[in-house]
């Protein structure tokens, strides 16, 4: 299927607010993720919208931080799932940073093989946040 996907950092107010509603929608009604960690570190992210056929409907964001480059916050709608959006999202946000740093993300256990498959490796061991089970994994290019 072709979709008219558009992958962009975010330009505006209102595409800052798109991607917020898309999070809260998937972490905090989804997934019960407490707001107040969910919304943090917002200014010192780079935030990215995905829109398909205009509307906006994933995101992601990386920010810098001592261990590295942190990547975060992939979030794709419901009904959007499952058809390779959060895939062309993380590959976006990738080739977006150039840097020697390590890259890495806290990748949820049941999108752990996902990240795999995009060259991301475990490290260490599993941790919980939010309530829900983690693992550390690095970018590997």
């Amino acid at each position: 299927v072709k979709m008219n996907l558009k992958i962009q950092l975010i330009k505006n107010k209102k595409e800052y607010e798109d991607i917020l509603e898309i999070r809260k929608r998937v972490f905090i009604r989804e997934q019960n993720v407490p707001e107040s960690i969910e919304i943090e570190y917002e200014s010192v992210s780079s935030h990215v919208v995905c829109f398909l056929d205009g509307n906006p409907i994933g995101t992601g964001r990386w920010r810098e931080n001592d261990f590295g480059i942190k990547l975060e916050r992939f979030a794709v709608l419901k009904k959007y799932r499952g058809l390779g959006i959060g895939k062309e999202i993380v590959n976006f946000i990738l080739s977006q940073i150039s840097s020697n740093k390590t890259i890495y993300l806290h990748a949820q256990e049941a999108v752990v093989d996902f990240y795999k498959k995009l060259g991301f490796i475990v490290s260490g061991k599993q941790f919980y946040e939010a309530d829900i089970p983690h693992s550390k994994m690095i970018y590997k290019s």
